[in-house]
């Protein structure tokens, strides 16, 4: 079975790994979709979070698992057209549950041959979110461990930290 996991991804952070790599063995073939999200204003351009993840997956040797972006439309009719019948999403809190049970009760609405799963981040990345990596990076913060190990060297310099 084919999945796709979208989120925007700006950038990918350990937590986003995490699910990536969980994901990546229940489903035969895993796509990580960048989506652009008009409510968010991107520090990263949409190929360099594309960039990001595919060394992040890479660095894990996933082979089931590719990236690609999505800059317009549904993204029930993109998972449709590709022949997906899940999306999976990672939850942090409670909080998050709500936003994303409404999210895939209107996917169910549009398209009910397609499934959502959640799963938990692990329990290390629960206060972990690709705004807080941001912030501490524009603060010239400690990130490492925040994001994959792949892609450190690229987070720091879209934010001009000097290396450590």
């Amino acid at each position: 079975m084919i999945a796709v996991y979208p989120g925007s991804f700006d950038p990918v952070t350990s937590g986003h790994l995490d699910i990536i790599v969980r994901a990546a063995k229940l489903y035969d073939s895993l796509i990580v979709v960048v989506a652009q999200n008009g409510a968010k204003q991107a520090a990263f351009t949409a190929e360099e979070r594309v960039s990001l993840l595919e060394k992040s997956v890479a660095a894990q040797g996933l082979k089931n698992v590719s990236v690609a972006c999505i800059s317009s439309g549904l993204l029930v009719d993109y998972t449709d057209n590709l022949g997906a019948g899940v999306i999976v999403r990672g939850l942090r809190a409670v909080s998050d549950f709500e936003y994303e049970f409404q999210r895939a009760l209107t996917n169910r609405h549009l398209r009910p041959s397609i499934e959502t799963v959640f799963l938990m981040t692990s329990a290390e990345h629960l206060f972990l979110s690709s705004s807080i990596v941001k912030e501490l990076a524009r603060l010239h913060g400690k990130i490492d461990g925040l994001v994959p190990a792949a892609v450190v060297d690229d987070v720091r310099a879209k934010f001009l930290i000097p290396n450590e």
